[in-house]
């Protein structure tokens, strides 16, 4: 979120009037939030030691309404601190720094060869369609026009 800074005018000197020295009007520049919302919310990711030092913090708060303001102070809710807790507990840290989602197929990187390599033999196959179709035609121009065609002599091992 973007901030953009807005000066606030003075209220206009009535007549008779004199304006401060410095001609400063003494305006108040205050920050007011930038309405766009970004297209895609961006997910937040949280370090085990970040996670660590909000637990630690959280346990040692223990007037009536430290944990809420450490929760609205680092813009968490509470259960989020309460899984962090729970992992603590069951995992040690072990759950903090756990990734999420699917695990990453050790085959893809070949799958993706063996596409590439597929649609390169394809691509390659329709250019010699392409270059034998030429050929004929040639070849029926050249019987056509009367043209002898130049061919080389096989060789004949027997």
């Amino acid at each position: 979120m973007q901030v953009q800074e807005v000066e606030t005018l003075p209220p206009p000197a009535e007549e008779g009037e004199r304006s401060e020295p410095g001609g400063g009007g003494g305006g108040i520049v205050m920050r007011r939030p930038d309405p766009e919302v970004s297209s895609r919310a961006k997910r937040r990711q949280f370090t085990a030691e970040y996670k660590a030092r909000i637990v630690r913090e959280a346990e040692a708060c223990t007037a009536f309404g430290q944990i809420s303001a450490l929760m609205r102070r680092e813009g968490l809710y509470s259960s989020t601190l309460s899984r962090w807790r729970r992992s603590m507990r069951y995992g040690a840290m072990a759950g903090l720094d756990k990734k999420r989602g699917r695990n990453k197929d050790p085959d893809t990187e070949l799958r993706q060869q063996v596409r590439q390599l597929e649609r390169e033999n394809a691509r390659l196959k329709r250019q010699l369609q392409q270059a034998e179709t030429v050929i004929e035609v040639q070849k029926k121009v050249s019987e056509i026009l009367r043209i002898p065609l130049e061919t080389e002599p096989e060789d004949d091992e027997s």
